[in-house]
């Protein structure tokens, strides 16, 4: 059904319309993350756009890896990980952990005491223990309470319809 004013087509995404439902939702920008974690395997990297704030008291913060990566029973089982919010002028860390996640000779790389990668040049992170994990159907949902926070002003990196970019904040 077409909406003839907007020229909007409803449909049902269960009803063969993946392609168009994921399209539908790369409608909405999301910043990029890189999410790290040092489980028993050796230190594991993920890029990710699927992170919000939960909570602020207690501080909990969410994040949904696919259950179709690799490296997806590496986080669901990882006690404690660290969530990079990303820089505009950091696409090469985006790309870095979205090809290898297990590749972490990078220069100034550090660890938190839980024996986490710490991501340096990050406009924040999120040093996290895992809190809960839920079902979320192809993905699933977890939760983080925040041990530690840090934060530095700059423009985040982006991501919408498929395709990285940066953000400019309205002129006024």
């Amino acid at each position: 059904m077409t909406d003839d004013e907007t020229g909007i087509e409803t449909f049902d995404p269960a009803d063969g319309n993946t392609r168009r439902f994921r399209d539908a939702l790369g409608s909405f920008a999301t910043g990029v993350c890189v999410v790290t974690t040092g489980d028993g395997a050796g230190r594991v990297g993920i890029t990710a756009n699927s992170f919000a704030s939960l909570s602020l008291d207690p501080a909990l913060v969410l994040w949904s890896p696919a259950r179709a990566s690799r490296r997806f029973t590496a986080f669901s089982t990882a006690r404690h990980y660290a969530i990079h919010v990303l820089a505009a002028d950091q696409f090469a860390l985006a790309r870095h952990f979205a090809l290898d996640g297990m590749d972490f000779a990078l220069p100034g790389v550090t660890t938190s005491p839980e024996g986490v990668p710490i991501l340096p040049g990050c406009l924040a992170w999120f040093e996290c223990r895992q809190e809960a994990v839920h079902e979320g159907g192809d993905h699933a949902l977890i939760v983080g309470r925040v041990l530690r926070a840090a934060s530095r002003p700059g423009a985040p990196l982006v991501f919408s319809a498929g395709r990285y970019g940066g953000f400019s904040p309205e002129q006024g």
